[in-house]
Parts: C-alpha cells; sequence; structure tokens
C-alpha cells in the first residue's frame, strides 16, 4: 500500500560554511518534524562529516534521513547526491575529498564548518575549504554516484550561479537525469516557457536550506515505505510512485 509523505531533499548543516551557527542536527531534525516532514535528506557542500550523527539523532524522531551530499564539479555545477546508507556516501565523501584542492577555509570569509556530536554541541571544524570545486567532471561524478547505488541530478538548475544551465547551457541527454531541481521561489511554468527542453523531465523543488526558517515541504511523494529505491521510482513515475511538487 502507498502512502504519502512530505519531503525536503536539500538541507545543509553548520558544516556547509553558509549554513546558519544554529543549523544543527537536532534543530534541523526538530524543525523539520513540526512543520510535517517526514523524509529529509542532509546535503553539506562536498562533506559528509555531520551525517552520522544526524542520522543517529533521527532514530529517536518520526523523520527519515536520506545520506547525501552537494557536490561540486570542475565545471562548476552543483549537484544532489543521494545515498541508501552512510556507508555509501561515506565512501563517495573519499572520492570527493581526494578531488578537493587543498585550501585552507577563511572562516572570516566563508564561516567556520562545525561538526557536532550527539548533544549537538560543536566538537570539531573542518579546516579544508568546501565551497570549491572538486577536481571531477560532472560524468565522472555522477559515475561515482550511481556505482554506490546513489542517484544524482543537478540542483537549483534556475540560478545564475553554480546551474547546469547557466554553466553548459543544455542538459546532456545521455546521462539521463531522473529528476531536475530548482529552488523554492522559481516558477516552473515560468521555467518551462523559458526552457522548452525542461517539459521531458520531471522538476523537484528543495529548501536549499540554510537557515532553520527555510526548511519546508517542499514535495509530496506516494512511496511504498521512505527509502531512496521507493524515492527513484517516485522520480521516475514507476510501479504507481509519484512526486509532487507544493507550491
Amino acid at each position: 500500500m502507498l502512502k504519502e509523505y512530505q519531503a525536503d531533499f536539500h538541507v545543509h548543516t553548520v558544516l556547509s560554511p553558509c549554513g546558519d551557527i544554529i543549523m544543527t542536527p537536532q534543530n534541523i531534525i526538530d524543525t523539520a518534524q513540526a512543520r510535517g516532514i517526514d523524509i529529509l535528506a542532509v546535503t553539506d557542500h562536498n562533506s559528509a562529516e555531520n551525517l552520522r550523527v544526524t542520522m543517529e539523532l533521527a532514530e529517536e524522531s518520526k523523520i527519515k534521513i536520506i545520506p547525501g551530499m552537494e557536490v561540486e564539479t570542475k565545471e562548476g555545477i552543483h549537484l544532489i547526491a543521494l545515498f541508501s546508507d552512510l556507508e555509501q556516501v561515506i565512501d563517495f565523501q573519499k572520492i570527493i575529498y581526494n578531488n578537493l584542492p587543498s585550501v585552507k577555509n577563511n572562516e572570516d570569509l566563508f564561516g567556520p564548518q562545525l561538526i557536532t556530536n550527539n548533544q549537538d554541541k560543536f566538537i570539531d571544524r573542518l579546516e579544508r575549504l568546501l565551497l570549491i570545486s572538486a577536481n571531477l567532471s560532472l560524468e565522472k561524478i555522477v559515475n561515482e554516484v550511481r556505482q554506490r547505488n546513489g542517484v544524482v541530478y543537478p540542483a537549483h538548475i534556475d540560478r545564475k550561479e553554480y546551474s547546469i544551465l547557466t554553466n553548459l547551457g543544455f542538459i546532456p541527454a545521455e546521462i539521463d537525469f531522473p529528476v531536475l531541481e530548482v529552488s523554492k521561489h522559481a516558477s516552473i511554468s515560468d521555467l518551462y516557457n523559458r526552457f522548452p527542453l525542461l517539459r521531458s523531465y520531471q522538476l523537484v523543488r528543495a529548501s536549499d536550506a540554510h537557515y532553520l526558517h527555510d526548511i519546508v515541504p517542499n514535495l509530496s511523494l506516494k512511496l511504498a515505505e521512505p527509502t531512496l529505491e521507493e524515492i527513484l521510482l517516485a522520480f521516475r513515475r514507476e510501479s504507481g510512485r509519484e512526486v509532487e511538487v507544493i507550491e
């Protein structure tokens, strides 16, 4: 039997230097639960250091955490990568870390990159800069995600920065993205008018939350259970699974 789930698949913690200082795992979980979210993907920039704690804390809630990452390709394109379990994303993180330029984070310029514990306290900070592109192509990153049974698709395609449409000018058909993400304030009808090619793709909305007030349900999905396998079926509208943008 299929059930309806409310979701947000693009949320940052305090690990992302652009994230607010109160974007700790427990605060995120509490906020998501209060706003009726059932499934939440945590997607920090080029890192998964806060995912283990987030997933452990979520076990005490009704929130299902999908482990993920927002990756920047060498073309300057942001991708959302989602995985079925923590081990897959940690393994993927090794590939990203090995291909990130060795640049130290400037906290005065970008903000701190904080790691938390199960008490929601800051226990460490990541010194290497995360707001930087990995030396990996779009195609290479897609392949690395899929080799780990992950789901990957372009983030905020409507934006002027870090967008596949802005940086490439087209969507490579051979990659066969299951969905394309648009920003929370984007007009989907306007995007269809501006880019007719998008009509052949399933568009999904996400908050790209860097502040607690940004976390809201953006998608409604019909799934048998809240797993990545079911989510992919919904993205592709297969086996009766569905996804709808919440306007």
